[in-house]
């Protein structure tokens, strides 16, 4: 009786874990200048969503910068060019850029950075696009984020 409790609370807890890493993604950036995801889909039953970007390239950020951007699809090429005229210490984002939904610090070689997206922000049936904004990168670094709303 006593490890079919701890059996169950085990079975319980892992649930739990499964639970919270739905509502979470880690994604690296490299020094090839790739995210190692393409797609991200975030499940209705989150109220928010973690995104973790990792770069675990060498070079620093002013040479090969990365940062994870959330927008509309439609708001891509707007919110680049509106980012390189913003530079680096503004993360190559324009500052109150309505477009964008949610977005990381640029980060180098070795550093990580975390947004935690309110998903109130998501309407199921948009398209959206996860990008790094560092000038020209978006051509490659990209992907689609889809939200099951």
């Amino acid at each position: 009786m006593l490890r079919t409790a701890a059996a169950l609370a085990a079975l319980t807890l892992s649930g739990f874990a499964f639970a919270d890493t739905q509502c979470s993604v880690t994604i690296h950036g490299t020094d090839q200048m790739t995210y190692d995801l393409k797609t991200i889909a975030v499940p209705a039953s989150c109220k928010q969503f973690q995104v973790t970007l990792e770069h675990p390239g060498t070079l620093p950020k002013n040479v090969m910068g990365h940062n994870w951007v959330l927008s509309k699809k439609d708001d891509l090429k707007g919110v680049t060019d509106d980012g390189s005229k913003a530079g680096e210490s503004n993360d190559y984002v324009q500052p109150g850029d309505a477009r964008v939904l949610a977005h990381t610090k640029l980060i180098g070689g070795g550093e990580k950075a975390t947004v935690t997206l309110d998903t109130k922000k998501l309407k199921k049936g948009d398209d959206y696009v996860f990008f790094c904004s560092y000038p020209f990168h978006a051509t490659m670094m990209k992907g689609t984020l889809t939200f099951s709303g």
